[in-house]
């Protein structure tokens, strides 16, 4: 079954939130789903996941930030820091939440598959 494929490329968790409930959506769906954190956006998945919206989120019935990044890796989407992305942010491997992996940009694309849709947030 095609997948998708997202990358977050700005440093924004309204970004990463959408790209969370969307990369979800899929994974309900059946489809396999992976999250790409991009350049700064890799500070993001700094344990621990803070957000500034969230408490609006919590007040409307909505998960948290951090809520969501655990309800996505259980759900088996891959979530995934640019290597490049933790250097320029001065972040170690070891500093980002346990469900998110190190990896690199052209290793992201050489895993999209046939028929698969590749969005960027």
């Amino acid at each position: 079954m095609p997948g998708l494929s997202i990358i977050v490329a700005a440093d924004d968790a309204r970004r990463l939130y959408a790209a969370l409930e969307t990369a979800m959506a899929s994974a309900a769906l059946g489809r396999p789903a992976r999250l790409f954190l991009q350049g700064d956006a890799a500070a993001l998945l700094r344990a621990p996941v803070r957000f500034a919206g969230d408490a609006p989120r919590r007040a409307a019935g909505q998960p948290t930030l951090a809520q969501m990044v655990e309800e996505a890796a259980a759900m088996d989407v891959a979530l995934i820091v640019c290597q490049s992305g933790l250097a320029l942010t001065g972040t170690a491997a070891g500093e980002l939440v346990p469900q998110a992996q190190a990896g690199g940009l052209v290793s992201f694309l050489a895993g999209l598959g046939p028929g698969d849709s590749l969005i960027v947030y």
